[in-house]
C-alpha cells in the first residue's frame, strides 16, 4: 500500500490562535511487552532463550546458499556455535529489541528469529525487525503466523503504531509489508551504512485504526479452509487485504 502526503496526513483542527493542530487522542497509553510465549495454530513464538533455541537456530538460519538471508542484517552469519551462542545470550538479555524465537509446533523447532525493537511505550510506537526466516520459514503460514501474532499482541498492549522498516533494496522485505497490510511511508535516504555499504531506509506502519482491518484480513488467510488438501491457497492475502481497505 503507499499514498501520498495528502493521503496520509492525519485529521486536525483550528486551536484559539488559528493554527492547525492535531486531533486530540483519547489514549491510556501502551504497557512495555511482557515476555511471554505467543501461541498460534502453526507456530509458536518464544522468548528467545540460549539453551532452548541456540543451536536449533545456528543450524537452520545457515543452510541459505551464500548466506543470503543475513545480508540485509548488520550481523553475521556466523562461521562457529559458539560465537552464534554468544550472541544469542547476549540479545536474549536485551530488553530493546526484545527477541523471540518462530517455532513450529508440529515439531517444536525453532526456524527463524523476530525482535520488538524502538519500544516507545509514551509515544504508542514499536517497531518489529531483526526478521531471520530460515528456508523452511520462508514464505509459509507460520512465517504470516508469526507477524500476525507479534501485531495483534503489540495492538493488544495500547500501541497505535508498528512500524517495519528495511533496506530499500531488500525487495522481498518490502513485498512483505505491502503483503501484510503496512502502508508504505517513506525512504530515509543514506539513514545508515551497514556492513560497508549505504543503506536508504524503507518505512511502512500499521495505525492502531487500520487494524481491525488487517487483522480480519490476517485471520481470513490463515483460516484453515483458505488452503486444499495441498496446502495451496485459495485466495491471497494480497487480495484479502485489497478487499478489506
Amino acid at each position: 500500500m503507499r499514498a501520498d502526503w495528502a493521503e496520509l496526513a492525519q485529521a486536525a483542527e483550528r486551536n484559539e490562535n488559528g493554527q492547525m493542530v492535531g486531533v486530540r487522542v483519547e489514549w491510556a497509553g501502551a504497557c512495555q511487552p511482557p515476555r511471554v510465549e505467543l501461541e498460534g495454530r502453526y507456530c509458536r513464538v518464544e522468548p528467545l532463550n540460549d539453551a532452548k533455541h541456540a543451536a536449533q537456530l545456528f543450524d537452520a538460519l545457515h543452510r541459505m546458499p551464500g548466506g543470503a538471508n543475513w545480508t540485509y542484517l548488520g550481523h553475521g552469519p556466523f562461521s562457529v556455535l559458539e560465537d552464534w551462542r554468544r550472541w544469542v545470550e547476549e540479545s536474549a538479555a536485551l530488553d530493546d529489541p526484545q527477541s523471540y524465537a518462530i517455532v513450529d509446533r508440529t515439531d517444536g523447532e525453532a526456524i527463524g528469529l523476530c525482535s520488538y525493537l524502538r519500544i516507545a511505550p509514551a509515544d504508542g510506537s514499536i517497531e518489529v525487525g531483526f526478521l531471520n526466516f530460515s528456508p523452511r520459514l520462508q514464505r509459509s503460514r507460520l512465517a504470516t503466523e508469526a507477524m500476525y501474532l507479534m501485531m495483534r499482541h503489540a495492538f493488544a498492549l495500547g500501541y497505535r503504531r508498528y512500524e517495519w522498516k528495511c533496506d530499500a533494496q531488500n525487495e522481498p522485505s518490502v513485498r512483505a509489508a505491502q503483503r501484510l497490510g503496512f502502508t508504505f511511508e517513506g525512504l530515509f535516504r543514506q539513514a545508515r551504512v551497514n556492513k560497508g555499504r549505504n543503506r536508504d531506509t524503507a518505512w511502512f506502519s500499521i495505525l492502531d485504526h487500520e487494524w481491525p482491518a488487517r487483522r480480519r484480513a490476517l485471520e481470513s488467510w490463515l483460516d484453515a479452509d483458505n488452503f486444499d488438501s495441498d496446502g495451496r491457497q485459495r485466495t491471497s492475502l494480497s487480495q484479502i487485504v485489497a478487499a478489506r481497505p
